[in-house]
């Protein structure tokens, strides 16, 4: 009796321990986070950022990095004078969002404040400029960023966190009661696990549906509006969670007769049994990075399979350490222990397979790895996967000897190390969804920039505008526009351009020029070197009249 009461106590201790690890794991989730990520790019926009164009263009282009879906009400188009100048809906064509514009825009810069969302669920926002004609002062108007409400960046992770464990209660103490499990044991205990694992996975689903709603729309919380939630639903997020819901929901159904234990365990109920878990485990991929990936079909198949290894591996782990090592006979344990270890090395190689797979495609270059929160994550994440590798050499060594039938203690002792590691490892992963991954950050750097010139002349008569790209020693192309006091296009008969670099000695130089039409023209000419550039333009508005202007631009 003694002896009982002091393995209830090594057991409970153990209970604690993980306990205590899972709920430190939620304080570093819970605490002071940076604010999470948007995973796709804004590359290009048409107008460019900053430039200023001679005409009010009809529409507004915006090109991501990867496909995006539209939130409603996030976009908006601000005029100089305050004015909202985008008209009818927007539209999303894979990671190209066009923003119509209504007719006569007037000359001064707009804002373009943007909030959409990306092909992995996270919202992307930002603003940028343009102006019509010449620069003005930015529109005062509230912008759409990134930002997103503490408390529900905070619960983010935590729900993912719960799927994750839920997935490993699930998964690994089914299949070893499926194939493992001793028919003389009750199945009552590991049904608590597999029922708790079917209760995280299932609250899980419905905070992330929740969670989605503000988090999409950067509102608080409980700021969720009706609408709000059927947007979420409506999208490819929300019918992945759904059928993740549908296919738990069945799983439950057919595991009410099989945890019952009954010695009748039909091998059809089996068969869909397992159907229904690869269809649940394919729903993780499809919310996160695999979707967004340049390889979005490997990706998804690889983080299935790291999913799966993950859950059975650890729930094996599970129900050796709280059962088969307490509750089955030395005889049993000498033909269990040799299956369950070959299926770990399996599970494990496959888990560390898939997980370089997935990482090589994410990560993309040495610098991503050690340069970057997501690839110091990995490396973690990799230092953790060694320490179990080491602690799963040491409980194979003792399940071949065949100590351990006779006495499981030191088993359990390592398998409660591994069981605390792979804590670690799923809080690691928890945080890892939540991060940009260096591809996201480099399709941004990489972003197409703007390298025009652009300068505006005014004098009593007219107002100048002149484009000079791509501003750099060799060819570049310079184009003018000529306008009216009033910003009304003013008819020039003759244009007139020459281009001097003064401190290098270098004269004026002619610059052919093309009339497009009545208020532009367009030329061509190589500049020779670099540095502060004198360009003087004549534009001749009738047989008598006439204006001459100057500028200098940097030539790099």
């Amino acid at each position: 009796m003694s002896g009982m009461i002091v393995e209830r106590r090594r057991v409970c201790h153990g209970l604690a321990a993980l306990a205590g690890l899972l709920l430190g794991l939620f304080g570093i989730l819970l605490g002071p986070a940076s604010p999470a990520s948007a995973h796709a790019a804004l590359v290009a926009s048409d107008p460019a950022n900053g430039t200023i164009v001679p005409d009010a263009p009809n529409k507004i282009t915006l090109n991501f990095s990867e496909s995006v879906a539209l939130l409603s009400g996030k976009i908006q188009v601000i005029a100089p004078d305050g004015s909202r100048a985008d008209q009818g809906d927007p539209t999303a064509d894979g990671g190209t969002v066009t923003i119509p514009l209504r007719s006569g825009g007037g000359r001064g810069t707009y804002l373009v404040s943007y909030r959409v969302l990306s092909a992995d669920s996270h919202p992307v926002g930002g603003s940028l400029t343009y102006s019509v004609g010449a620069a003005s002062a930015t529109p005062n108007a509230t912008v759409d960023d990134v930002k997103t409400d503490p408390v529900v960046r905070a619960l983010i992770p935590v729900g993912k966190y719960l799927g994750y464990a839920g997935l490993v209660l699930l998964v690994g103490p089914t299949l070893v009661l499926a194939l493992l499990w001793p028919h003389r044991l009750s199945r009552r205990g590991p049904a608590k696990l597999v029922w708790t694992g079917v209760g995280l996975i299932l609250g899980s689903t419905l905070l992330a549906l929740w969670l989605q709603a503000p988090y999409s729309t950067g509102s608080g919380l409980f700021d969720v509006r009706v609408g709000d939630l059927r947007d979420v639903l409506g999208s490819t997020f929300g019918a992945v969670m759904l059928v993740r819901l549908g296919v738990i929901c069945a799983t439950a159904l057919l595991l009410r007769p099989f945890l019952r234990g009954n010695g009748t365990d039909s091998k059809t109920d089996l068969a869909l049994l397992g159907v229904l878990g690869v269809a649940a485990l394919a729903t993780w991929p499809l919310t996160g990075h695999p979707t967004a990936s340049p390889v979005a079909g490997v990706s998804v198949v690889v983080d299935a399979i790291h999913l799966a290894s993950m859950a059975v591996w650890l729930g094996g782990l599970v129900m050796l350490v709280f059962f088969l090592l307490r509750q089955a006979s030395p005889r049993e344990l000498g033909a269990i222990l040799p299956i369950w270890s070959r299926w770990a090395v399996t599970a494990v190689a496959a888990l560390i397979v898939a997980g370089v797979v997935q990482a090589l495609i994410e990560v993309s270059s040495l610098d991503g790895l050690f340069l970057t929160t997501y690839g110091q994550l990995i490396l973690a994440k990799v230092g953790l996967v060694a320490l179990l590798l080491v602690a799963g050499f040491f409980s194979r060594r003792l399940v071949l000897s065949k100590a351990a039938e006779e006495s499981p203690t030191g088993l359990r002792k390592i398998v409660i190390a591994e069981l605390a590691l792979t804590a670690v490892v799923l809080g690691v992963t928890s945080a890892l969804v939540q991060i940009a991954p260096p591809r996201t950050a480099e399709a941004s750097e990489t972003a197409t920039v703007s390298t025009t010139v652009t300068k505006t002349l005014t004098s009593p008569k007219m107002a100048l505008q002149i484009d000079i790209f791509p501003a750099k020693v060799g060819n570049n192309s310079i184009h003018l526009y000529a306008y009216t006091p009033d910003n009304k296009p003013l008819t020039v008969i003759e244009w007139t351009a020459t281009a001097a670099l003064p401190a290098k000695g270098i004269e004026p130089i002619q610059v052919p020029l093309l009339r497009i039409t009545d208020f532009h023209a367009v030329g061509d000419i190589a500049l020779p070197a670099a540095g502060e550039w004198t360009f003087k333009i004549t534009a001749r508005t009738s047989d008598i009249d006439q204006t001459t202007l100057s500028t200098t631009a940097t030539i790099n």
